[in-house]
């Protein structure tokens, strides 16, 4: 029997301008520009990981920022619709009037009960913040340019697009430990048995047709494993539901196992640990090009490919 997972540990999308990408994360939405690396597949292309003060699992949205022209994606089944944080409940005016000042189009919505403020990113990545009550372990950012009280307190939830309901929530419930918990305007809500930042999952039927992977959609939608114990655990599991998942691999911050599963989502197994201080102190997170071992004799020949990048944009106006 699998263990449950207690939520999502990262969801990482494809963006285009490395520097409008992180001004918007950084400046906009509040988050730490946590690391600075690069895809160790494809090292002309930059990582990036924001997250709340200590870059805490459960907190991060990572980009790889793909700079060359006609990779646009294409939304449709198979992708994340939308990817949401939680804020506090008496944060949605300072959010409204946040999102304003900046030129940001937002609507409002009321869904299960609850205040949510949907808008998208600069490269068309669907994004909420969502008003509850719920506690969250995200550590403040005090240097930020949010105001702690307000910060995002890590992810709420993910909505998966699927042409079906049916396979994929036989995989959430059957598998990761999912619990059906609400349905309405053709929405279905599933929660984690054993709670925590993220800990639910949205699945929406679309009939777009399948989604292309490009500049503007997510790449894939990590959940926590607690332990490389606890991972290869997952791994059995995965694999007995029929699924086929991924060797482990140490993507130095974390381990990972990776599987598609039956309604075309690219889901991800990633250890809590060891984080991003393995190879940087807290104070200077996401300051320089932080490379893994099995790379740092390439680091000039790397840092010579990457597209121009002056850091993110940390700016206060408009509050």
């Amino acid at each position: 029997m699998s263990p449950n997972t207690s939520g999502l540990h990262h969801v990482t999308a494809i963006a285009g301008d490395p520097q409008a990408n992180a001004d918007f994360y950084v400046g906009t939405l509040g988050l730490r520009f946590v690391k600075k690396t690069v895809n160790h597949d494809d090292t002309g292309t930059y990582h990036f990981y924001f997250g709340d003060g200590e870059g805490s699992p459960g907190t991060n949205i990572t980009f790889f920022p793909w700079t060359d022209q006609g990779h646009e994606g294409r939304f449709g089944a198979g992708q994340t619709q939308t990817t949401a944080y939680g804020i506090a409940s008496d944060s949605v005016d300072y959010w409204r009037d946040r999102l304003e000042s900046r030129g940001v189009e937002f609507t409002a919505e009321e869904r299960f009960d609850e205040t949510v403020l949907r808008f998208s990113d600069p490269d068309g990545i669907e994004l909420e913040l969502v008003a509850t009550d719920d506690v969250f372990d995200a550590t403040p950012w005090e240097d930020g340019p949010v105001p702690t009280e307000h910060q995002l307190r890590g992810f709420y939830n993910v909505a998966l697009a699927v042409d079906d309901y049916g396979p994929t929530e036989t995989i959430l419930t059957d598998v990761l430990g999912y619990e059906l918990e609400a349905e309405a305007g053709g929405r279905r809500r599933y929660r984690s048995a054993t709670g925590g930042p993220g800990s639910v999952v949205d699945l929406v039927e679309t009939d777009a047709g399948r989604g292309q992977m490009g500049v503007g959609t997510v790449h894939h939608v990590a959940f926590m494993a607690e332990s490389v114990e606890e991972q290869e655990e997952w791994r059995e599991a995965l694999a007995a539901a029929g699924l086929s998942p991924s060797e482990v691999i140490d993507r130095k911050y974390f381990q990972s196992i990776y599987t598609r599963e039956p309604g075309g989502v690219l889901f991800e197994m990633a250890t809590t640990g060891p984080g991003f201080t393995e190879d940087e102190a807290l104070e200077e997170l996401g300051e320089r090009l932080a490379l893994p071992g099995w790379l740092e004799n390439e680091r000039e020949e790397i840092e010579a490919q990457l597209p121009e990048f002056e850091g993110p944009n940390v700016d206060s106006s408009g509050d």
